[in-house]
């Protein structure tokens, strides 16, 4: 992609587009023919995206259904009945919508019907572009292999940052998540590719979170332009200071009145797309800034592999450049990997620094 600062119309980096769009059905997704596919998308939706993937899958010999929604006041909101029946039907879903509806009851009842599903909320045209066409995608897996196999080894995991994140917590031998993978499962949800997901035993789980890349929802946050900081007891959210993006954050966990799961901490995230350099206020991408670690607040569902609960919502937050040390040896530092295979790994995807 050319560093020019805008897009000039929608016909910019349209090869790019369709290339991605077809890595994404094909290669990710593994859409086969006759498979319906159904890709949803909201009023905020780029319809750029959802018309790419539709003609890659229908060029591929899939069967794709678009569908469009007004966008809703939260995530995780149910959405109409007939877009509900649609995903519980569908072989593949593709989620582009801002508002997503991952954790409702139809993303439930899709997935145990079967559904191959990704969450792509507010993917734009540059967005693909940046963290599928442009990137080795199986490369990118294969680092997410290594990352997960170093972490689920590991028991004792302490998060630092300069903005002032202190967490320690413990596995004690909780697997770990490869989100970003091919949609090789029925029923298994899987993510763009540059996350590794977990959490450790939730009791274990205290120090602070000081948020100074992201948090999105609410709607009104996203890009973060002074830091949110938690406090956390035994995996649960005790207090949350800062200034102004701190009292958006306060008040809208407050609005949803569920003191009891809202306030959990669902799971760490460790992201690592190269496509991805810095925040830019989509959270799908903000989650995959290379280096950084992202924490997830509120329902937490099965994939996870630790404990499950429902909860009125689900936002995550974003912490860059973090020191992770595990089981007393500095794993990153300051957002730099410092194992050697892992190391490896980054220089052969060209990654600055490596």
């Amino acid at each position: 992609m050319f560093a020019i600062g805008m897009e000039m119309r929608d016909e910019y980096m349209s090869y790019e587009l369709v290339k991605g769009a077809l890595t994404l059905v094909r290669d990710v997704m593994l859409v086969k023919p006759g498979e319906n596919v159904v890709i949803t998308g909201d009023s905020c939706t780029d319809r750029r995206v959802t018309e790419a993937a539709a003609g890659a899958a229908y060029a591929i010999g899939g069967q794709p259904t678009v569908i469009y929604y007004p966008t809703a006041p939260n995530s995780c909101v149910e959405p109409y009945a007939p877009i509900a029946a649609a995903v519980e039907r569908a072989d593949v879903w593709i989620e582009f919508t801002y508002s997503y509806v991952m954790h409702s009851p139809c993303f439930r009842a899709a997935l145990d019907a079967g559904c191959r599903y990704i969450c792509l909320t507010g993917m734009d045209a540059m967005m693909m572009v940046r963290t599928i066409s442009n990137i080795d995608y199986g490369l990118v897996i294969e680092l997410g292999e290594t990352l997960q196999r170093h972490v689920q080894a590991s028991d004792e995991v302490i998060i630092k940052s300069e903005a002032g994140t202190n967490l320690r917590g413990r596995n004690r031998g909780r697997r770990v998540r490869l989100s970003g993978r091919r949609a090789t499962e029925k029923g298994y949800p899987v993510m763009l590719a540059g996350q590794i997901s977990w959490n450790p035993i939730e009791e274990t789980i205290e120090g602070s979170i000081v948020f100074d890349g992201a948090i999105w929802p609410p709607l009104e946050l996203g890009k973060l332009s002074s830091p949110v900081s938690l406090t956390l007891k035994e995996g649960r959210i005790l207090d949350i200071k800062g200034g102004r993006d701190a009292e958006v954050f306060k008040r809208w966990m407050e609005g949803l009145d569920d003191p009891e799961n809202m306030y959990r901490l669902a799971h760490y995230s460790l992201g690592f797309n190269p496509g991805v350099t810095g925040i830019t206020g989509r959270i799908v991408e903000d989650e995959r800034v290379f280096g950084c670690i992202e924490f997830g607040i509120g329902s937490q569902g099965k994939s996870i592999m630790a404990k499950e609960w429902a909860a009125a919502g689900h936002t995550d937050g974003i912490v860059l450049n973090p020191t992770i040390i595990l089981d007393g040896t500095v794993y990153e530092e300051n957002g730099v990997y410092r194992h050697p295979e892992v190391r490896e790994i980054c220089k052969k995807l060209g990654v600055s620094g490596y």
